[in-house]
């Protein structure tokens, strides 16, 4: 029996939750994951893992083993990486996940330079902002906008993204200008952004001195996508609150104009992050060093 490759199929049973989710993300039949687990069972001569119809779980010697082979595999991981880094370039494939605004706007245009300076990393991205089980989904790290919601992450800030309000030329001539952010509560209409986690609608908060005012007012549309937003707010239906680097190009251009210039809005967290008790491979490494070089230059 391989013991190693039974160990790797046995933690990857464990995190995935399933045998059949396992051998879908081994890429191997699931009767072959079956007969390791049950090869490592004889062998070790205990029961590991309590199987039902719906679930499994680990029995006291399975969790014993479980969490001795993390730390095993992990030292094997970084071996190997030190190994091959010191010959190799990193290579292999990166699994990321991100918001669709990040990934639109900022990543996607700028990996050119990424894949020039590392040629053998293959990017496979996943848009959304979910709190995902990096582990069972097999996710290297995800980019994260707002507060963590999961703290079996290890995170890195990557900086903060400002928030600007604006309207279109359009709306402005067809509504006025408001003066003040309390005028938005009579006689204008927003573009509601709503999580897409909860479906509460985002409040903002917009700053001048000691004043602190809370953006409200009514809405015919709400969308749950910071892209559908700008989109909304570009045709004219309504007043915009987003990120300060999905409008700058468009304010620039006079697609969009500024509010409240003289007020300040928020600074929303953003951060990279990925599974605490995991070696980080010098490709996912090299992928989140030069994300923070790139937000470097918007946050």
């Amino acid at each position: 029996m391989d013991k190693l490759g039974a160990m790797q199929a046995f933690v990857r049973v464990v995190d995935a939750g399933t045998f059949t989710r396992a051998a879908e993300i081994m890429n191997v039949p699931k009767s072959a994951v079956t007969r390791q687990i049950q090869a490592l069972e004889k062998v070790l001569a205990v029961k590991l893992l309590h199987r039902t119809s719906r679930r499994l779980s680990l029995t006291e010697a399975g969790t014993h083993y479980y969490q001795g082979a993390l730390r095993l595999l992990d030292q094997v991981s970084s071996l190997e990486s030190s190994v091959a880094g010191a010959t190799q370039s990193p290579r292999g494939k990166v699994k990321v996940e991100m918001p669709g605004a990040l990934a639109y706007s900022l990543v996607l245009p700028a990996l050119g330079a990424f894949f020039e300076r590392y040629p053998d990393v293959q990017l496979d991205i996943r848009i959304g902002n979910r709190s995902v089980d990096l582990i069972a989904e097999s996710v290297d790290c995800v980019i994260r906008v707002g507060p963590l919601l999961n703290d079996s992450l290890i995170a890195r800030p990557l900086g903060f993204l400002g928030m600007s309000t604006c309207a279109a030329p359009g709306y402005l001539e067809k509504y006025g200008r408001p003066n003040h952010p309390g005028d938005l509560a009579c006689g204008h209409t927003l573009v509601q952004l709503v999580s897409p986690q909860s479906g509460r609608a985002f409040a903002h908060e917009l700053k001048r001195g000691e004043e602190v005012v809370t953006i409200s007012g009514s809405h015919q549309l709400s969308v749950n996508d910071s892209t559908a937003a700008l989109t909304a707010g570009l045709a004219g239906l309504g007043v915009l609150t987003t990120y300060t680097f999905l409008v700058s190009a468009h304010m620039d251009s006079g697609a969009l104009v500024a509010i409240y210039p003289e007020w300040r809005g928020e600074q929303i967290p953003v951060h990279i992050a990925f599974p605490e008790n995991r070696h980080v491979a010098s490709k996912v490494r090299v992928f989140m060093d030069w994300t923070r070089e790139l937000f470097a230059c918007y946050c």
